[in-house]
């Protein structure tokens, strides 16, 4: 543990602050996935639409970042911070930077015949969560946000 508060320390300006906002916006996506669906899913952007597959290099740069720092992040929250908590907090950090993305939901039978869910994410080309079993999984509802257009017009 003191090497991690040691690393903190050690980090620059902007490191720390993207920490502390992926920490805010995992918490804010757990709390918007024990909301019911039906009321999320407006906010996530247009339903069965994706965005574009490519982007500026600059966002590709953003989005990357915002990928690592979540997956850093999510290993320390005291809620529990998978698939969809990280998507969702993910699509909402691009989307404060103006980048658009898309939001995936895909379900599959484990070994056993139950039914599993996954969550992904993507902007441009990149994945910025769940990439690692995304392909494992069929994809049964997509969200595409727009970031220039919802703006603004999200939950939270």
């Amino acid at each position: 543990m003191a090497g991690r508060v040691r690393k903190w320390l050690a980090s620059d300006r902007r490191t720390k602050l993207l920490l502390l906002e992926a920490y805010w916006y995992l918490g804010w996506a757990r709390i918007v996935k024990a909301m019911p669906f039906s009321k999320v899913a407006p906010s996530l952007g247009v339903a069965m639409e994706e965005t574009a597959y490519v982007s500026s290099p600059d966002h590709e740069e953003a989005a990357r970042m915002i990928s690592r720092t979540l997956r850093i992040m999510s290993k320390y929250t005291l809620w529990e911070s998978k698939c969809m908590v990280m998507a969702i907090a993910g699509m909402k950090m691009l989307e404060k930077r103006g980048i658009e993305s898309t939001l995936y939901l895909g379900t599959k039978k484990d070994g056993s015949g139950k039914m599993t869910a996954h969550a992904w994410l993507r902007a441009g080309a990149f994945y910025a969560t769940g990439a690692e079993i995304m392909n494992q999984y069929t994809v049964v509802a997509m969200f595409a946000n727009d970031a220039t257009v919802f703006k603004g017009e999200r939950m939270g």
